[in-house]
This record gives C-alpha cells, structure tokens and sequence, in this order.
C-alpha cells in the first residue's frame, strides 16, 4: 500500500527547478491552455481557482494571462493540486516530447508498465511501489501519491540529456524541458540514489 511508502508532494519539484524556468512552464500552460482536452483544462482550472488569488478577481482562472502568471508562480510553490495540474497540462502540450522521454526511458532500461495495464494508486501493491515502474505517456497520474524520493544510480539529468540527443538529435528541447518530463513520467525526484537500481543503459 501507498502508506508503506513516504511520498513528497508534488509541490516539492520547487526545489528543483530554477525561478526563471517555472515561470517558463507556467506562462507556457496559460497560454496553451486553449488546447487541452475538456477533462484536463476542468482540473486546471479548479486548481487555479483553488490556489490561486487574485484581488479584484472572485474567480482568478478568469483573470488576463498577464495578470494571473505571478500569482500562480506563487501558489505553484505551495499547491501539491495546482503543480499536478500545471505539469500534467505541460506534458500534454508537449506530447512530442512526451512520448519522446517516454522512449528515452526504454532505452534507458527504465521499468515500465505496458499501457493495457491498469494501476490503482489508492490500492497499489508494494511489490509494484518497489520498482515504481514507469507509466506510458497517456495514463493520467492526477491520483499519484506525489514522488517516489528515490533516484537509480547512474542516471543523472546530463546522462539522460545526453542520451537524448543522441536518440533524437533534431529536437530543440533543452535540458530543463527534457530533465521536468522525465521526473513528470517516472514520478520520482533524485532525493535518494537508490544503490540497488537495476538500471543501466
């Protein structure tokens, strides 16, 4: 079971990512939002609502772009619901580059979970926790417990960025874009390096 495990809360990514970048990634999703499917822009919308306040704005999810960015910086860096929802519409918007990190991982010799393969979080084996294998791009991860504090040894952000490039060296994604989908799809954060890891390129 998930309380077996301790988890972080999604909002711990904040001490991962540089100022510069989450703002990046925030004005990227407000500005794409428009392409969400109905069910994903519905979450986003609720959490910004939720989280994020604006005076003069009863409903701050109806405030100009411009004027909702920083508020929702701010509430990114306290709101598990709201990061969920920025990243998980982020990685949507980049679906390219989704399926792109997804393939990365399999080459990589990531555990991963064959998309027929439906996982509960809320009864999730610990046997399944254990490997905390990697879920296919299109599974929906808003009921995640947060991120696994564990990291496989040998597979640092300039190793999979490097590998990257060399699997697709067309792409324009930078390091950070490439670096937040592989934590977004694996739902882990490189708090622990784990010793143990049966991964290896």
């Amino acid at each position: 079971m998930t309380n077996q495990m301790n988890f972080l809360p999604f909002h711990t990514i904040n001490e991962f990512m540089r100022p510069d970048f989450k703002l990046s990634i925030i004005r990227d999703v407000v500005n794409n939002s428009s392409i969400l499917p109905s069910d994903q822009a519905s979450d986003l919308s609720t959490a910004i609502k939720r989280a994020v306040k604006i005076p003069g704005f009863r409903n701050s999810e109806k405030a100009p772009s411009l004027v909702k960015i920083m508020p929702m910086v701010k509430a990114f860096e306290k709101s598990p619901e709201l990061v969920l929802a920025i990243l998980s519409s982020w990685a949507t918007i980049h679906s390219e580059l989704n399926n792109q990190v997804f393939t990365l991982l399999q080459k990589r010799k990531w555990p991963t979970v064959d998309s027929a393969v439906e996982i509960s979080y809320a009864t999730i084996a610990s046997e399944i926790i254990e490997k905390w294998p990697v879920l296919p791009p299109e599974v929906n991860r808003k009921h995640a417990p947060g991120f696994l504090p564990r990291w496989p040894k040998g597979e640092d952000f300039e190793v999979l960025y490097a590998t990257f490039n060399e699997i697709f060296p067309t792409s324009d994604s930078s390091s950070d874009q490439v670096s937040l989908m592989v934590v977004w799809l694996t739902l882990r954060l490189p708090y622990e390096i784990d010793e143990t890891a049966l991964v290896s390129a």
